[in-house]
């Protein structure tokens, strides 16, 4: 359980990192694509050489169809969901809704499917996340508009495709140097082309060598292949509805970043949302 808790927080505190970075980048001009792209392309080119010791031909055991629902789920696709919502709402919105929707949505999915059948005081803390949500629903209408509202829903859609991810992996009993391995080879082999043909290389040289290297070491690195190996650990120690709540620590992690490296300072509404949410992570991680 230990060892689940560390690689949890772990991997909170990773994409923690990577929302403040992506808010960066778009604020720069970076698209959602390019984001993505960097957080998935040298990863994957990383992995390279594992899946080919491993067997290409099943996906190192996973499998291409699994492998392609995964990357689905937790690869581009589910990041281009994340990246466009930075364009319409602040950073707070898009660290705490992806984030508890994961959560709420990994509790609900534990229970329908996998055996782990929420308790009332789980059932208590989804509740709590919903009235924390929300907030930032009332914030969206009330300052941002009708487009903020999209925005929410964005990333409410990024958290759900996660926390299906979750339950995948406890249904499947996938580690989580396979998903990795799984993501990578996928993004490197389908969707990078996509990329290259739409885009090509030209998007990324309109912005400098220290722009581009960010975004590669951190969506790359540190909040693209980490966070889904520590993640699949958590999942695999604390088991599927368990480890579907460390998401809802990114919010903390994520206003402290963000203060600190773009001094973001987040409005009463988020402060309060927020705070709520995490009352609701509290009661989910129970037993």
């Amino acid at each position: 359980m230990v060892i689940g808790i560390v690689c949890g927080t772990l991997a909170a505190l990773a994409w923690a990192a990577g929302f403040v970075v992506a808010k960066h980048g778009i604020q720069i001009g970076f698209s959602p694509a390019d984001l993505a792209f960097h957080r998935f392309f040298w990863s994957g080119l990383l992995v390279l050489p594992l899946i080919v010791r491993d067997g290409l031909r099943d996906l190192g055991g996973v499998g291409w169809g699994r492998g392609f629902v995964m990357s689905i789920l937790s690869g581009p696709p589910q990041s281009l969901l994340a990246y466009s919502g930075f364009i319409l709402v602040p950073l707070g919105h898009g660290t705490t809704i992806q984030p508890a929707c994961a959560a709420l949505s990994g509790l609900i999915l534990a229970s329908l499917v996998l055996p782990a059948p929420a308790g009332v005081q789980r059932l208590m803390g989804g509740a709590i996340i919903i009235i924390g949500l929300l907030m930032f629903g009332a914030e969206s209408l009330a300052t941002i508009g009708s487009h903020g509202v999209g925005g929410d829903l964005l990333f409410a859609t990024a958290g759900l495709f996660w926390a299906t991810f979750g339950t995948l992996l406890r249904l499947w009993n996938v580690p989580g140097t396979r998903a990795v391995i799984a993501v990578g080879t996928v993004s490197i082999v389908v969707f990078a082309p996509i990329y290259l043909f739409i885009y090509g290389l030209s998007a990324l040289a309109r912005h400098s060598l220290f722009e581009n290297l960010l975004q590669a070491v951190v969506q790359g690195g540190l909040a693209g292949a980490l966070p889904i190996y520590l993640f699949a650990h958590a999942v695999i120690a604390l088991g599927g509805g368990r480890a579907a709540t460390f998401p809802a620590l990114v919010p903390v992690f994520g206003v402290v970043i963000g203060y600190l490296a773009l001094g973001v300072v987040p409005t009463l509404a988020q402060v309060v949302g927020m705070l709520i949410v995490l009352v609701g992570f509290q009661f989910t991680l129970r037993r």
